[in-house]
């Protein structure tokens, strides 16, 4: 028997993180385990204010993130050491866990993210 390809949609997600008028992420979960996200920011999203609250308040996002800037600007901030960078449209990007973030400017942030079978989901 061969191998199939297994093809999903963000429109039709296996999970969905609602941030109401903030944005939202939506998980589409593979049958290898891996996991693809879309993350849609709104002007004036933070994780302190909208993603925060929804994981049980966390002192920083405790989960690391690959992934692909599709439109805005988002600047993430290491809580250990202060450093900030700005991801903006066409940066492919690694961010460790112990991270805030927010949306800078007046454009929606839209990202792809990447989990592979065994890491977080």
């Amino acid at each position: 028997m061969g191998a199939s390809i297994e093809v999903r949609r963000f429109e039709t997600p296996d999970e969905r993180l609602d941030m109401k008028a903030a944005g939202g992420i939506s998980i589409i979960k593979m049958q290898d385990g891996s996991a693809g996200m879309q993350a849609v920011f709104e002007p004036g999203w933070s994780w302190e204010k909208d993603e925060k609250p929804l994981l049980g308040s966390p002192d920083s996002c405790p989960v690391s993130h690959t992934g692909y800037c599709v439109s805005g600007e988002l600047v993430v901030q290491m809580v250990d050491t202060g450093s900030e960078t700005h991801i903006t449209k066409g940066d492919f990007f690694e961010i460790p866990p112990g991270h805030h973030a927010h949306v800078e400017g007046a454009e929606r942030v839209e990202l792809i993210l990447f989990a592979a079978p065994d890491g977080p989901h």
